[in-house]
């Protein structure tokens, strides 16, 4: 059951009430905190990648890696970095190039004969943070590829019940970020046992700003 649109817009303009101005536009938060859900057992193991209507405001930094015709592809159509595959095997053993890479890019997309050496190389260091390339073959719409992960969040569950993701930035309309919030809610809320009753509540908050509760 989607969350009353209603109920989303009067909490983003309480939000900008109490939001103080800063110099730089502030990202907004949505804070999901669970209810009845052990973090520890299977069914409570939530990370989802959500594609949001209206991007996060400022398009997330992706890395390809690729060779050949898809690399050149790759670049053309903007990605913030292309691997390729001369580069990704010098990365080997080179642990903090690969924690630099894994904070700055904010997903991977790699070609699919590449992920056994990208699993080789960046697999303990992409890994635990839920950032290990999308596989796709040498004949993809990189473009597009790339454009949709632009629009990417990941949604995870880290040891506590509480679900934390960007829902946008403070100079989208409030019709786009409560349009990204029901995008988010439709997806969490089908991958719990109970749906809404498996959340207890849920906020907005600027990345200053204090959280501001969304009534259920």
């Amino acid at each position: 059951m989607p969350l009353d649109t209603k109920n989303i817009l009067q909490s983003i303009k309480e939000l900008r009430e109490k939001s103080k101005k800063r110099n730089f536009v502030q990202s907004i938060e949505l804070i999901i905190n669970l209810q009845d859900i052990d973090p520890k057992k299977p069914e409570g193991k939530i990370q989802e990648t959500i594609e949001l209507p209206h991007g996060i405001g400022k398009g997330n930094k992706i890395c390809v890696i690729a060779s050949g015709e898809l690399a050149l592809k790759a670049k053309k159509a903007g990605a913030d970095l292309v691997i390729e595959r001369n580069e990704l095997e010098a990365l080997t053993g080179d642990k903090k190039k690969q924690k630099n890479l894994a904070k700055t890019y904010d997903f991977f997309i790699s070609e699919a004969p590449l992920m056994p050496l990208v699993g080789k190389v960046l697999g303990a260091t992409l890994g635990p943070k839920g950032k290990m390339p999308v596989p796709v073959p040498p004949t993809a719409n990189i473009a597009e590829q790339i454009e949709k992960n632009r629009r990417t969040i990941t949604v995870r569950l880290r040891g506590q019940p509480v679900l934390q993701c960007r829902v946008g930035t403070e100079n989208m309309s409030d019709e786009e970020i409560a349009e990204n919030v029901q995008a988010v809610i439709r997806i969490v809320e089908g991958k719990l046992k109970r749906g809404i009753k498996n959340i207890r509540s849920i906020d907005l908050k600027t990345a200053m700003g204090p959280p501001i509760k969304i009534s259920l």
